[in-house]
């Protein structure tokens, strides 16, 4: 592996001490941007996630004008759903559009565990592309939704507040919830894999909706899987577990041979902390919607979030992905409160 030239990210994720800590935003690629909306006017977001140029565009835009210590590489969690045999659209005013969403177990027939390389080979060109632009400056992540959260979408057809839908299918039919969510497992270590294959220097796992399910239910049809992923994936890359809403399962995930663990905002660095023992790299846990406080505000509480989690393994990151209508002075603002932090003497 070639030597990076900025290695606060993977420092912070080796647990080693560092001068300050390393920054970067879910959701840093995208639609806060007015770069991104130019791309975006012109492209429809599929295209922009299966078009390599454009995807390492997209990735590098934020680190032009930012400057984080990592890029994470511009795709959606929905390709993988994609690339299983299930259709997903996005539409304009609702996201993620599912046609014929997995009503009964019969529709599992059709959803395969494909050739990545045959499937998704655009992402590991854009990796390849992203690369290249990046020029060993920074650390590139990649990223995969957990299976619950793709499962979600898969039964549910569409976002949703409570995912009753999705439910409903694990608890009348666990069998073929638990075949579906295997055959996620098996696609998506096989996706990740190939990620590093081609370059990236850490993954990071998004369980955006465990949060839905009770502690018992998340231990059956989220976190296992999930564990399976960094069981496959932590001897070749550092893995980043981030459940949001799931501090409940905090403490066993701090046990799962995961480099770091994502919070959100509704846990304290204090739980965060108490509920991992210490050890364990924490990243977050801005409140996205505070980006819209004054920039001098956010520099004070970004500087106060670093006091409490500790400058040392720790990564600044907010709790959740970007909001479209963050003023880019104020993201601005968040970086550099992170950049210019000194620990007091």
């Amino acid at each position: 592996m070639t030597q990076i030239k900025n290695d606060l990210f993977l420092k912070a994720l080796r647990g080693e001490t560092v001068e300050r800590p390393p920054v970067w935003m879910m959701r840093q690629a995208g639609r806060y941007l007015p770069e991104f909306m130019e791309i975006k006017a012109k492209y429809d977001f599929f295209t922009r996630c299966q078009t390599p140029e454009l995807a390492s565009e997209i990735t590098v835009q934020p680190i032009r004008r930012y400057g984080m210590d990592a890029a994470i590489l511009f795709s959606d969690i929905l390709v993988i759903p994609q690339a299983m045999n299930i259709d997903v659209e996005m539409k304009a005013g609702i996201g993620p559009w599912l046609p014929d969403p997995i009503q009964k177990p019969s529709d599992l027939d059709r959803v395969i565990v494909p050739d990545i390389n045959d499937t998704l080979g655009y992402v590991m060109d854009a990796i390849d592309m992203t690369k290249e632009k990046l020029n060993n400056e920074i650390p590139l992540i990649g990223f995969a939704g957990s299976p619950w959260t793709i499962l979600c979408y898969c039964v549910e057809g569409q976002g949703s507040k409570n995912f009753a839908k999705a439910k409903e299918f694990c608890f009348t039919e666990p069998e073929a919830a638990h075949q579906l969510l295997q055959k996620i497992t098996d696609t998506t270590i096989a996706y990740l894999k190939q990620k590093v294959k081609h370059g990236v220097n850490a993954v990071q796992v998004f369980d955006s909706w465990g949060g839905m399910l009770s502690p018992t239910d998340y231990q059956e049809f989220s976190w296992q899987y999930i564990q399976q992923i960094i069981d496959s994936l932590k001897d070749e890359t550092h893995v980043i577990a981030f459940g949001k809403g799931c501090w409940f399962a905090l403490n066993e995930m701090s046990k799962s041979g995961a480099s770091a663990l994502g919070v959100d905002w509704t846990c304290s660095a204090r739980n965060a902390r108490y509920l991992t023992g210490g050890n364990i790299t924490l990243q977050g846990n801005f409140d996205p919607s505070r980006l819209l406080s004054p920039p001098a505000e956010i520099k004070k509480m970004v500087t106060q979030m670093i006091r409490e989690f500790g400058k040392d393994k720790y990564i600044v990151n907010l709790g959740h992905g970007i909001l479209p209508n963050i003023p880019i002075e104020n993201a601005g603002a968040f970086v550099e409160a992170v950049k210019e932090y000194k620990e007091e003497a």
